[in-house]
C-alpha cells in the first residue's frame, strides 16, 4: 500500500470513527476528535534516527532546490542525485538535531556599495571618529530626538562609506553606552544577524527627515514620538471612482455553502526537544539550550510535554494531530473534500536570529506544505509571514540598488515553486508570486479571485520599512493589489484578500502610512468586489471592520468589511492550540457561519503516559454565539453590518465582551479577564479599527491576550 492510499484510508476510518461525537446540532462534522498517542510513520517517507522518547526527524528532500545553486547559501546539505539535470537537496539531520542547535546563521550578508575607496586603516579611522562624535552628540542638551536622528546622520556617512566595518561598531557602541544586553546587542547588530541589513537601512533612509524620526521611535520610544500619518492623495491611486450602484453590484447568494478552512501560525519546531525546560525565562523554550534562571543549575521546573506547552512552538507531534483533526471535524474526506484553505502565514519557528538561517526557512516551507498537502482535502492557497524569510521580520523592496533589491528572491522562487508543484497553483501564479515578493493573484475552481500579499511591507518589525517612509507603497504590493482588484471590478468578479499581519486592530503591528492606503483601497472595492479579508500573525482569534470614508462615521449603514484574523495552531504564548472553518455561500463567497476548533494546552502534560494523544474540539459557532446578541437574520451572512451590530450589542454587555475575551485566546486558562468597562471599550475600539492609525487611537494594553493587560 502507498503512503497516500494508507494516509486517505486512515483519514477515512478517522471520520467513521468520530461521527458518533457529532453533537445535535448542526456541526459540520465530529465535535471533537482524539488524536492517537503514536506518531503518525505515515506522514513522511524516511526518517533520521533519534534517542527514544524524542521527536521524529523526517528526511526531507526539497522538490524544487538544486544542490548547485544551494551551495550559495552557505549551509551543509547533502546532494541526492534524482535525474541527469536535477540533483535535489536533502535537508541534514544538524539541520534540526535538538542538540545541534547552531548559534550564528552563516547565509550570505548584503551591504550598499560603499561611495567612497577608502582603505582598511581609513575605515577603521572613521569608525573611531565617528563613535567619538555621536557620544559627544549624546551628552548635548538638545531633545532626544534632535540627538538620535543627528546621531542617525554621522552613522550614515559610515555606511555609505564603509559598510562593512559599520556592524561590529555598532555591536561595541551598543554594549559600550549600556543601551542593552551583550547578547541583545549582538542580536540586533552583528553583520550576521540584522547588521547587515541596518547599514542598508542607513545607508538610503533619509535620517535627518521622517525616516529618522520612524528609525529612532524603534530604537526606543523615549527618542522620537510614533510619526503621525502622512497625508494621501487618493486620485492618484485608483485608475477610475468607485461605482455609484456599488453596494447593489452585490451578487445574490446561490444558497449553497462550500466548506472553507483557515489555517495559521503552525510555527513547526522540529528542534522541540520532549523534557527540556518547558518554562524558561528568555528565548524559545522546551529547546536544549534554553534554562529557567530562577532555579538551580541543572534543574528542570516544567519538562517540556511531547505534545507542547504555552512557552514553546509546536513540535511535529502537536501539528500532525491538529492536521489529522481537520477531516473528522470539519465533515470533510476524498469524497467530500474542503473547497479549499487559506493558510495565513508563519511556518518556522521562533528562534533567535542567530540560530536560523535559509535552509531552516526552506526546511519549515517543504515540511509544512507537503503535511498539508496531505492531510488536507482540496488546494491550499498560502502567504508568506514575517517569520517565512531570513533575516527574521525583514523583506527588502526591489527598488533597492543592484543585488539589494533581490536579496530575498531565493524565497519568493523557492515557495512559488513549492506551490506550483503541490498544484495550488499554475504557472501565472508562481510567476508573480516569485516577482511580487510570495503574493499572488488567482481564480480558483469556484470562480472566486483570491489576492494575496506580501504584509512584511506595513510590519514595524521590518527594517527596510523605514526607508522612504513617506511612500506608503515602496514595494509596489498594494499597487499590485489595486491593479488586481480593478481588473476583478471590470470582470465582475468577487475577491477574496489574505496576507498575515493585520492592518489594524490596535495599532501595534503594522505601520500607518501603509495601512491608511489599504484602508482606502478596501473602501473603493467594498462591498461589491471584495467579498472577505483574511489575516493571522497574533495568533489569536480576532475580528476587524473597516467603515466607508475611513471611518469617519461608524455605523450599522458605514460598515464596508470584515477582517477575520485567524487563531494559530502554534500555543506560543500562553495561548491553545487552535483553527476555523467557514461556511461559504458559492454565489456571493459571503460567510454564513464560522466554526472554531481547539485543543487544550494545559492538559498536554498528562497525556504522557496515556493510550491517546490531543483532543481536538468544537469552540464555538460564531452566529450561534452572537447572532441572537446583535437580532441577526437566520440566512444573513456574517458582514461587517453583522459585525457592527455585534460591537452595538457589546457596548451594552460586558458579558459578551468577556466571552470575545475568552475565544480570543482559544479557551486558554491563562487568558487574562476583560470584565471591566476599561477592557469592554478599547475592544471595540479594536474591532471597528481596521489601520494602524485607528487602532493607535483607541485605548492601550488591551489587544493581546498573551499576558496580563497594561493599560496606558
Amino acid at each position: 500500500m502507498s503512503k497516500g492510499t494508507g494516509r486517505k484510508l486512515a483519514m477515512a476510518l478517522s471520520l467513521a470513527q468520530y461521527t458518533l461525537a457529532q453533537s445535535s446540532n448542526s456541526l459540520p462534522g465530529a465535535s471533537s476528535y482524539v488524536a492517537p498517542a503514536g506518531f503518525p510513520t505515515t506522514a513522511f517517507s524516511t526518517y533520521y534516527p533519534v534517542p527514544s522518547g524524542q521527536e521524529p526527524q523526517p528526511v526531507l528532500v526539497d522538490p524544487v532546490l538544486n544542490s548547485t545553486l544551494y551551495a550559495t547559501h552557505k549551509t551543509p546539505c547533502i546532494a541526492t542525485n534524482e535525474t541527469d539535470t536535477h540533483v535535489a537537496v536533502t535537508f541534514p539531520l544538524n539541520l534540526t538535531d535538538p542538540n545541534t542547535i547552531p548559534d550564528v546563521d552563516n547565509d550570505p550578508v548584503y551591504y550598499p556599495k560603499p561611495i567612497a575607496n577608502l582603505t582598511s586603516s581609513e575605515q577603521e579611522k572613521l569608525i573611531s571618529n565617528a563613535t567619538h562624535e555621536i557620544a559627544q552628540i549624546l551628552t548635548g542638551q538638545s531633545s532626544n530626538c534632535t540627538k538620535c536622528k543627528a546621531a542617525l546622520e554621522v552613522a550614515q556617512y559610515v555606511a555609505q562609506r564603509a559598510p562593512t566595518k559599520l556592524p561590529a561598531a555598532m555591536v561595541d557602541f551598543c554594549v559600550s553606552t549600556g543601551f542593552a544586553s551583550k547578547s541583545s546587542c549582538s542580536e540586533d547588530y552583528a553583520a550576521t544577524n540584522l547588521g547587515a541589513s541596518w547599514v542598508q537601512v542607513l545607508a538610503f533612509a533619509n535620517v535627518t527627515g521622517l525616516d529618522g524620526d520612524y528609525i529612532c521611535n524603534h530604537l526606543s520610544s523615549s527618542f522620537c514620538p510614533y510619526p503621525a500619518v502622512s497625508p494621501l492623495n487618493i486620485s492618484e491611486w485608483f485608475p477610475s471612482p468607485k461605482p455609484a450602484d456599488a453596494a447593489a453590484r452585490v451578487p445574490k447568494a446561490s444558497g449553497k455553502r462550500i466548506k472553507v478552512a483557515q489555517l495559521s501560525d503552525v510555527h513547526l519546531d522540529p528542534r522541540y526537544d520532549i523534557g527540556s525546560e518547558g518554562n524558561c525565562t528568555s528565548s524559545l523554550c522546551c529547546r536544549s539550550n534554553v534554562v529557567n534562571k530562577n532555579i538551580p543549575n541543572g534543574t528542570i521546573s516544567y519538562p517540556a510535554p511531547p505534545f507542547g506547552y504555552y512557552e514553546c512552538d509546536c513540535p511535529y507531534d502537536l501539528a500532525l494531530a491538529a492536521f489529522q483533526s481537520v477531516g473528522p471535524l470539519t465533515g470533510t474526506n476524498n469524497e467530500n473534500p474542503l473547497a479549499w484553505t487559506i493558510y495565513t502565514g508563519d511556518l518556522v519557528s521562533h528562534d533567535p536570529q542567530s540560530q536560523l538561517s535559509r535552509a531552516y526557512v526552506e526546511y519549515a516551507e517543504d515540511s509544512i506544505f507537503e503535511m498539508l498537502s496531505e492531510y488536507l482535502t482540496g488546494p491550499v492557497f498560502p502567504v508568506l509571514g514575517n517569520h517565512d524569510t531570513n533575516p527574521v521580520d525583514t523583506n527588502a523592496p526591489h527598488s533597492l540598488p543592484g543585488s539589494l533589491g533581490t536579496q530575498m528572491s531565493w524565497n519568493y522562487d523557492h515557495v512559488s515553486k513549492l506551490w506550483q508543484q503541490h498544484g495550488w497553483i499554475d504557472d501565472a501564479g508562481a510567476s508573480q508570486a516569485s516577482l511580487h515578493y510570495g503574493a499572488y493573484s488567482i481564480k480558483n475552481h469556484y470562480g472566486l479571485r483570491m489576492i494575496t500579499l506580501n504584509t512584511d511591507f506595513w510590519y514595524h518589525s521590518n527594517i527596510f520599512n523605514f526607508i522612504n517612509t513617506s511612500n506608503p507603497d515602496v514595494s509596489g504590493s498594494l499597487k499590485f493589489i489595486i491593479d488586481e482588484l480593478q481588473a476583478a471590478e471590470d470582470a465582475g468578479e468577487r475577491v477574496w484578500i489574505f496576507g498575515h499581519v493585520l492592518s489594524g486592530w490596535d495599532g501595534s503591528n503594522p505601520l500607518v502610512n501603509p495601512t491608511n492606503l489599504f484602508y482606502q483601497i478596501v473602501d473603493r472595492y467594498s462591498p461589491h468586489v471584495i467579498a472577505n479579508i483574511f489575516w493571522g500573525h497574533t495568533h489569536e482569534d480576532e475580528l476587524m471592520i473597516y467603515y466607508a470614508n475611513n471611518a469617519t462615521v461608524q455605523s450599522r449603514d458605514t460598515a464596508l468589511m470584515s477582517g477575520w484574523t485567524g487563531p494559530s495552531v502554534t500555543p506560543l504564548t500562553n495561548l491553545n492550540s487552535g483553527y476555523r472553518l467557514y461556511s461559504v455561500d458559492s454565489g456571493n463567497f459571503e460567510i454564513y457561519d464560522a466554526y472554531t476548533y481547539y485543543a487544550n494546552v494545559n492538559v498536554f502534560p498528562a497525556l504522557e503516559n496515556t493510550s491517546h494523544g490531543p483532543t481536538f474540539k468544537f469552540e464555538y459557532s460564531t452566529r450561534e454565539a452572537y447572532g441572537p446578541a446583535a437580532n441577526w437574520p437566520a440566512d444573513a451572512p456574517l458582514n461587517a453590518t453583522f459585525w457592527h451590530a455585534v460591537t452595538e450589542a457589546m457596548e451594552n454587555s460586558t458579558s459578551l465582551v468577556s466571552q470575545y475575551n475568552t475565544y480570543q485566546g482559544k479557551m486558554s486558562v491563562l487568558t487574562p479577564n476583560c470584565t471591566n468597562t476599561e477592557c469592554q471599550a478599547a475592544k471595540i475600539c479594536y474591532m471597528r479599527s481596521g489601520s494602524a492609525a485607528l487602532g493607535k487611537a483607541c485605548p492601550a494594553g488591551y489587544g493581546s491576550v498573551q499576558s496580563a493587560f497594561d493599560p496606558k
